[in-house]
């Protein structure tokens, strides 16, 4: 689609049509907050163009700025290491357009990037509003926690929260700080529960059960537990006194996991990506 000047304004634009933009593009629909007709992305990937088009009928363009020009609301959803260029263009080009970016709100999911980072590159003057999302978004379940920047509003905040709901969840923070653990929380969280599923799964085959049953139940099983916490409202260890009875098989277990450790390796862990996450968003 080429620029087109008169052409109607859309409420909510995407730099970037990747697998996270498509996942919320497609919570969006589904959830009905907005239709087709409102968005619009860009992408220099045609395949990726032509993925949103066929199948959520959006309009999608090669074309940054038209993004921007013809969108109230922004998601900036590209990658770390292109965004400086990226925005760079898109502020000189604005200039040079006579398109406000002041009047814009821009939510990005760079993973990384500061505000201050985005408010340099985009302008002083500009409502932003950061977000670490997880993957579980593009099924529908994801976690996401946003924080806003000096001149983005509660009304911007409660649009982004909107956003990332039709996803599963958000949360709004009060410091920009917190992102970093919750990097190394939800956002790589996901990548330790399949490394629990797989460590599960393997023990359960070596025990004697077939690979296919033994990921059967493991799934099943926490995906129960889950359901279970979620619902009942009790606290993790009130759960665990539940199943572990005195002298039984989980108690047998659980002393095997405190033998060996167990929560001091996940506390490391979290550690370990909250410290690489301040790493990174100092550049």
């Amino acid at each position: 689609m080429s620029r087109a000047a008169g052409a109607p304004t859309k409420k909510l634009g995407f730099i970037g049509a990747g697998n996270m933009a498509e996942a919320l593009a497609r919570g969006l629909l589904s959830a009905k907050l907005f239709a087709a007709s409102d968005l619009i992305a860009s992408d220099l990937e045609a395949t990726r163009r032509r993925k949103f088009s066929r199948s959520f009928k959006i309009a999608t363009t090669i074309d940054n700025l038209e993004v921007v020009r013809r969108s109230h609301a922004v998601v900036i959803a590209l990658k770390p290491q292109t965004i400086d260029q990226v925005l760079e263009v898109i502020r000189r080009e604005s200039a040079a357009a006579g398109v406000e970016l002041g009047r814009k709100l821009f939510i990005s999911i760079a993973a990384g990037v500061t505000i201050a980072r985005l408010e340099g590159l985009l302008g002083a003057e500009v409502r932003v509003i950061r977000v670490m999302p997880n993957a579980p978004a593009m099924v529908g379940q994801g976690m996401a926690a946003l924080v806003r920047g000096a001149n983005a509003s509660w009304v911007d905040q409660a649009l982004a929260l909107r956003l990332f709901r039709a996803v599963g969840d958000a949360i709004a923070l009060g410091h920009e700080s917190l992102l970093d653990p919750v990097t190394g929380l939800s956002g790589s969280g996901p990548a330790y529960v399949y490394m629990f599923i797989q460590s599960l799964a393997d023990a359960a085959v070596k025990e004697g059960l077939t690979r296919r049953d033994a990921l059967r139940m493991t799934l099943q099983t926490i995906r129960g537990a889950e359901l279970n916490m979620r619902e009942s409202g009790m606290e993790p260890g009130e759960l665990i006194r539940l199943v572990a009875s005195p002298g039984g098989t989980t108690e047998a277990a659980l002393r095997r996991f405190a033998e060996a450790g167990f929560s001091d390796i996940v506390a490391d862990a979290v550690h370990a990506a909250t410290a690489r996450s301040r790493e990174l968003g100092k550049g």
